[in-house]
């Protein structure tokens, strides 16, 4: 389909100040993909609002011109999210960073969407809040963002994914009117359309205002550090640890390539260099609840098999346990600079076959795999590492990510537990669900946008982007078109 570009930004310029738009190419380009880079593709325009009016102003025009949009944010998506893949406007919201309200009685924030995660916590701690939910990006990724892709983090296994500190949501819809999903409230008596909105990729519209749920900073926090032979122990001990009715906020594992790339990338060794597997434990609450669970968590370490054990009980030396995981893709990319992250789930007692079958898979494919993940909910981060210069090297990857997904399907897992399905997982969608299930995401979808100019083309196979998969999915009739 043609669009007019031009008579969009002359409408666009009317609306907004002179610095948010952006037409040439040479700064266009700045957003061609995000942090997916298998795919790229400029989009032919983009622009940066300030306000929820400019947002609202922004989709109007797009719906008086039938013109498609894509909603970014920072751009730290791995699934191709934010990718302009057909012709759209871009609508970046890196600029509305303003904290709007701050309610520390109710232990809530409201917040645009461009404010970055970590500045929530920030600007609370001071009060002894904290705002739970914290992706390995935290430091860059937007809130907006998180919402879009419902992201989880380390601390997900205790106090659970984006959604579950959302209260409240201001939306601006597809065609430019403004609601409020929610009522920032932690029960309610609608319909739960905010947790809808949350995790739908930009396909239903974009927040401008989010109420997030705070919490206050625990009296006590201790974090372990064990250190294994083989990846199989450290699983067990993962096992144990839940199975013993510990509930500890994040339990996160690194293999002996990640444990590596981390050490090479501080310069000094924080982590054993031929440990299989090394396992993070990180345990908050009262002091004599910690200290009790800390004890029994190194019992059950042991128990497993764990070579040496360290407990950090100090902030700052929890912070240095902790450094090395948040850095762990940072510290892949010096090994290599191009690889690619899935995003699989499995039930933790498959966590040993899945992993054994990634090792086969990798050696199968030519391709070494490092691997990092969140062990306490079976959240699978496997990097697959290649040269883009090597011939086929993308379509070798994509192959065995599929494979990957695959493996975690078999088991009764996922293929997405926090960074979405996008554009880079949409053709995997019918492997997981079946064609009444997509029938009715869509039709979902369409009560939202019934023009599918949402972040079109995303999530939901279509013949265009996936054309077997759509034909496999679309099997039923129906008096609604489902794309």
């Amino acid at each position: 389909m043609s669009y007019d570009w031009a008579a969009l930004e002359r409408d666009l310029r009317r609306l907004l100040p002179a610095r948010g738009v952006v037409s040439k190419r040479q700064e266009l380009l700045s957003y061609d993909c995000d942090g997916l880079t298998l795919e790229r593709q400029c989009p032919p325009l983009a622009v940066l609002p300030e306000t929820t009016e400019q947002v609202a102003a922004v989709l109007r025009c797009c719906h008086a011109h039938s013109i498609p949009f894509v909603a970014r944010g920072s751009g730290t998506g791995l699934s191709g999210g934010a990718l302009v893949d057909e012709e759209a406007l871009l609508v970046v919201t890196s600029r509305m960073r303003n904290v709007l309200e701050l309610d520390l009685a109710n232990h809530r924030v409201t917040v645009q969407p461009g404010v970055i995660n970590s500045w929530v916590t920030r600007a609370v701690a001071g009060d002894g809040f904290y705002y739970a939910p914290d992706p390995s990006s935290q430091v860059v990724c937007s809130i907006g963002g998180n919402v879009a892709e419902n992201s989880g983090g380390v601390h997900c296994l205790k106090y659970g994914v984006t959604s579950n500190h959302v209260l409240g949501l201001e939306v601006v819809l597809p065609d430019g009117s403004v609601t409020q999903l929610g009522n920032g409230l932690a029960e309610s008596q609608e319909l739960d359309l905010r947790g809808a909105f949350i995790g739908s990729e930009g396909t239903l519209g974009i927040a401008t205002a989010i109420t997030l749920r705070l919490l206050r900073a625990p009296e006590c926090v201790n974090v372990l550090l064990a250190d294994f032979e083989t990846m199989e122990a450290a699983g067990e001990a993962v096992r144990a640890v839940t199975a013993a009715g510990l509930l500890p906020a994040g339990m996160e594992i690194m293999d002996n390539v990640t444990i590596n790339a981390v050490n090479d990338f501080f310069g000094y060794d924080e982590y054993p260099r031929d440990a299989a597997a090394v396992l993070l434990i990180e345990l908050d609450g009262q002091e004599a609840e910690v200290q009790a669970s800390a004890e029994r968590a190194e019992q059950l370490c042991r128990g497993a098999g764990a070579r040496g054990l360290r407990r950090a009980e100090d902030p700052t030396e929890c912070a240095v346990l902790w450094k090395g995981r948040k850095s762990a893709f940072s510290a892949v990319g010096k090994i290599t600079p191009t690889y690619y992250v899935q995003d699989g789930v499995v039930p933790r007692s498959s966590l040993p076959f899945v992993l054994a079958a990634i090792e086969r898979l990798s050696q199968e494919h030519g391709l070494p795999v490092a691997n990092v993940f969140h062990a306490g909910d079976g959240n699978l981060h496997p990097l697959i590492l290649y040269s883009a210069a090597e011939p086929n090297a993308e379509q070798r990857v994509k192959d065995l990510g599929a494979a990957i997904l695959r493996e975690c399907l078999a088991v009764g897992g996922s293929i997405s537990g926090e960074h979405g399905v996008g554009a880079d997982k949409r053709c995997y969608l019918d492997w997981m669900f079946a064609p009444e299930d997509l029938q009715t995401m869509g039709l979902l979808r369409r009560a939202f946008d019934p023009d599918n100019r949402a972040n079109p083309g995303k999530v939901l196979p279509t013949p265009r982007t996936c054309g077997e998969s759509a034909k496999r999915s679309v099997t039923l009739q129906s008096p609604v078109e489902l794309f």
